[in-house]
């Protein structure tokens, strides 16, 4: 096969569990929805999120949603899972996915507060970008957040991402805020050097 024709060739992403020294990410399912409840109602998890989650049901609504987006072929979402305790400690995914371009967003992630700042976000997104660069053979991972968010905006270019812009008035939020968005990405040629980067946080 070309490069070309190898280019041309969409991503193909199926469920798969991503194994790390301090978290392991696993196929999302309604199974992890108690779990998820247990850790993820906090109002604090969800001030930036268009959506608000606040009870079981609404979580069991957040992962319906999502297994319908895989099942669109538009998202694969995960369950974050602590390798040590084995609980359920929060949820991210691969969404926006357009496997033609060869693109996905990563994204929807959230953590239970005992394990914000912990270093697990760090090895989630190693192993996420790994997968999408090395196993998928994406040529752009892209992020985003709330212009207003400056924490999440901080994480996301420690990562190593660039800063591309921001979508003025982009999203209408739950509480009737509307929201500007701003995007973060990585191109394939910048992951070596992002790769380094995420390894020398981890250690």
């Amino acid at each position: 096969m070309t490069k070309v024709q190898d280019l041309l060739q969409p991503l193909q992403l199926a469920p798969v569990t991503l194994h790390g020294r301090h978290v392991r990410l696993e196929p999302l399912s309604l199974a992890h929805v108690d779990g998820l409840t247990a850790v993820g109602t906090a109002p604090e998890l969800w001030a930036w999120v268009p959506t608000q989650v606040r009870n079981r049901e609404e979580m069991q609504a957040y992962v319906e949603a999502a297994l319908a987006d895989q099942a669109r072929g538009l998202a694969l979402p995960f369950a974050i899972i602590d390798a040590r305790s084995g609980m359920v400690i929060g949820s991210t995914r691969f969404g926006s996915i357009s496997a033609k371009d060869r693109r996905v967003e990563i994204g929807w992630t959230w953590y239970a507060p005992s394990h914000q700042r912990s270093g697990a976000n760090t090895e989630a997104k190693t192993l996420l970008l790994t997968h999408a660069f090395e196993t998928l053979g994406a040529l752009r991972v892209e992020f985003k957040t709330d212009v207003l968010n400056a924490k999440s905006r901080a994480a996301i270019a420690r990562l190593g991402a660039q800063q591309e812009g921001i979508f003025r008035r982009h999203v209408i939020c739950s509480t009737g805020r509307v929201r500007d968005t701003v995007y973060f990405s990585i191109i394939d040629s910048e992951w070596p050097a992002v790769k380094d980067r995420l390894a020398s946080m981890l250690r």
